[in-house]
């Protein structure tokens, strides 16, 4: 998918809402777990019910090989599903890869080829040789972690070296990389107020925020600070979603939840192309 034909999706739905398929079969009704695939019957059941609502669906990679082989098989049929019956949607791979430049290929290719995701987040420690890699894929997007919204955040990233800290560093450095063009960033929620510098050094780029509702970040603040004129952003939320009810209507609890954060991302792009 390329960027403009998200943009599209974006302005059509009124949304820029990512949907985080992070699932727990602790957590799940336990009426699904007599299912042949209780994690694709999971995720089935959401995304049917929700994918009016968002533009992104993003499973993060650690709750399906937490399973073996039945969750990576789990994983490859959502792709799948959501491929071939809802092909505007934007997919993300929340891997958090990088290595050295013939093994981050071989992720690339993994994730791109194989699964046939839109996406994957790539940690950016070992520099480029292990980014570009993922970066030479037409129509693929890389996503950079570059603010996260756990607490060790402030171990490393926020550190200041030579001046300036270490996340506006990486900022920069990567714009340097071959086909930078296909670079997202992740900035967490709960770093809202940090947008505004990071904006100065990536005016154009999307940000994939994570952090909004379970983890405390706010909607409004990230809108305030991050959207630019291409909207900008693609909002997370998770477990907030997913796991709006563990009874039988937890599709339809999931797809209410979506719904209100739809509607109020509605409120934030007619507010900023209103103001604008």
């Amino acid at each position: 998918m390329t960027t403009n034909q998200l943009i599209e999706q974006i302005h059509k739905k009124k949304s820029f809402l990512c949907i985080g398929l992070d699932v727990d079969l602790n957590k799940i009704p336990k009426h699904l777990l007599e299912e042949e695939d209780p994690i694709f019957a999971f995720n089935k059941a959401i995304i049917d019910k929700t994918h009016h609502f968002c533009v992104a669906y993003k499973p993060n990679t650690a709750f399906y090989e937490a399973y073996g082989i039945k969750g990576w098989l789990a994983l490859e049929k959502t792709i799948k599903y959501l491929n071939n019956n809802y092909p505007e949607i934007f997919t993300i791979a929340d891997a958090k890869r990088g290595d050295i430049g013939n093994t981050s290929s071989m992720y690339a290719k993994a994730f791109f080829e194989d699964l046939g995701f839109d996406s994957v987040t790539v940690a950016p420690y070992m520099g480029k040789d292990s980014v570009e890699p993922f970066l030479a894929f037409k129509d693929k997007h890389t996503i950079l972690l570059a603010l996260t919204s756990n607490q060790g955040a402030f171990d490393f990233q926020t550190k200041t070296l030579s001046g300036i800290e270490l996340y506006k560093q990486v900022l920069e450095t990567s714009k340097t990389w071959d086909n930078s063009e296909n670079l997202m960033y992740v900035v967490g929620a709960t770093k809202a107020e940090y947008l505004v510098d990071i904006r100065k050094i990536i005016p154009e780029s999307f940000l994939l925020v994570p952090g909004v509702g379970a983890q405390g970040g706010n909607l409004q603040d990230v809108c305030k600070f991050g959207m630019n004129d291409s909207v900008g952003l693609l909002i997370n939320s998770s477990r907030g979603i997913i796991y709006a009810s563990q009874n039988d209507d937890f599709a339809e609890a999931a797809a209410e939840t979506a719904r209100g954060l739809q509607m109020q991302m509605k409120t934030e792009l007619l507010r900023y192309y209103d103001e604008g």
